[in-house]
């Protein structure tokens, strides 16, 4: 655990510190924003900024995501900044701790952090013959790639692998691949040398720098830009990067991660991906199953996001009635794990009592989960139709099919000519041109007021 602590480091916050070291923090010190920002542009990450309140807080998180820095952030202060405290909590801060420091308090949040990045709840086969294969590659260092539909975890994966890799120890940098400008992911991954560009006014270290000695992650590395994934494969095969504006190349000792949510090698044969990335990055495939696809999880996950949202929103712990069980089991959760979770907060929120019922599991939109099982349904049977139907259709002619649209048509009007045309958009003279060649053809027409069992 990287520990950085923004603030005057005098009296309760110089306690705070020692008790973050005690328990297992390796701590650093900032006194001012600007001096945390040019820490962590210099790749001297953390993974948890302690915050002393009275600091522009709202400013700090600004500067973060205009930076693209994403650090939980944990304000401290005294009671009496009550005031200070709500503005951070407003502002994106997670936690406020009072000071002076409780040890216990103090770990718990450190341990929390720690905890959320390598925690992967399971019950089902089908994941854990995932997670099996995960324990076996954890504690090399070739590449994975994690594969599932969006939602599905593969960054808790990541975390988890390199939780129990002998990296464990140094840094777990992550970046989104799909999130960043296409014009600025190559500063992003690299970095860049001050005045490499317009707005470039300092130098700063790029993500594979900061992950040095530890694993970098590339979240959703099917949206990177073709030409940046050539330098990138350089940089995976030799282990040396080139800043922007750059004139010595700089060697990394990095594991490197990558996720997907879409099938990399049709993104090959599109010409999207190119190809010895793909076989640089798969040493190993992780393909995460869809939620629906592991069923023994559901029940478990629910319980704990419904433990998590009791506690985050100071309620009771909230309970799932048996009837709620069996409407989570029974729903698609197209979004997976992902919609699972804003569901059951939605549903501790809405709960009446410390009992959770199918009536205060809703969606976004406000209707019910019985209501969305039900919506879904009639959309696969439809889609399921249409395929049918599709299919009906291959490997026959457009003349076929032309004529038994029009004589079943005619057929449903009970051989009224005039009806038939109008459905079928077309002048009667138009239809009876057709029926004409039809009957030459030997098919059986339906006569005015005649009905067939069949048209053709």
């Amino acid at each position: 655990m990287r520990l950085l602590i923004i603030g005057a480091l005098e009296g309760q916050l110089s306690q705070a510190s020692k008790m973050a070291m005690d328990g297992g923090a390796k701590v650093s010190h900032a006194g001012s924003i600007d001096i945390a920002l040019a820490t962590l542009r210099a790749g001297k990450g953390a993974d948890l900024l302690l915050v002393d309140v009275m600091i522009d807080i709202p400013a700090l998180i600004a500067a973060l995501e205009g930076e693209r820095i994403h650090i939980p952030v944990v304000a401290c202060g005294t009671e009496t900044n009550a005031a200070a405290a709500v503005n951070a909590i407003r502002a994106g801060a997670k936690e406020y701790i009072p000071l002076p420091p409780d040890a216990e308090l103090i770990a718990a949040v450190i341990a929390a952090v720690a905890k959320e990045s390598s925690d992967f709840l399971f019950r089902d086969p089908a994941m854990a013959r995932v997670v099996k294969l995960a324990d076996q590659i954890a504690g090399s260092d070739a590449s994975v790639l994690i594969t599932g539909e969006s939602g599905t975890g593969k960054e808790v994966m990541a975390k988890y692998l390199h939780a129990r890799s002998k990296r464990a120890n140094r840094p777990f940098i992550s970046i989104n691949c799909a999130a960043i400008p296409e014009h600025l992911l190559e500063s992003e991954l690299f970095g860049h040398e001050k005045g490499a560009f317009t707005g470039a006014v300092a130098r700063r270290i790029g993500k594979f720098e900061e992950a040095n000695g530890g694993t970098l992650l590339l979240d959703e590395i099917s949206e990177m830009d073709f030409r940046l994934q050539a330098k990138l494969l350089r940089a995976i095969q030799e282990r040396i990067i080139d800043r922007v504006g750059g004139t010595k190349p700089v060697p990394v000792n990095i594991r490197i991660l990558a996720t997907s949510n879409r099938d990399l090698a049709i993104e090959v044969r599109e010409n999207r991906f190119r190809e010895d990335l793909l076989f640089r990055l798969n040493v190993v495939n992780l393909k995460l199953p869809a939620l629906r696809e592991r069923p023994g999880d559901i029940i478990a996950l629910a319980e704990h996001f419904v433990a998590r949202y009791s506690a985050a929103n100071g309620l009771t712990q909230r309970v799932l009635s048996q009837a709620a069980r069996d409407e989570l089991l029974r729903a698609p959760w197209q979004g997976n794990v992902r919609e699972l979770e804003n569901t059951l907060h939605r549903a501790v929120l809405l709960s009446s009592g410390d009992v959770i019922e199918p009536e205060a599991i809703r969606m976004p939109d406000g209707t019910g989960l019985s209501e969305s099982i039900a919506n879904h349904s009639l959309v696969s049977q439809a889609a399921l139709a249409a395929d049918a139907a599709t299919r009906a259709l291959v490997g026959r002619t457009v003349a076929d099919v032309e004529r038994e649209l029009i004589l079943d048509t005619l057929n449903h009007c009970l051989g009224n000519r005039t009806h038939a045309a109008n459905i079928l958009g077309i002048s009667i003279r138009t239809l009876r041109n057709k029926l004409n060649q039809y009957a030459d053809e030997g098919s059986s027409i339906p006569a005015p007021g005649e009905q067939r069992f069949s048209a053709a």
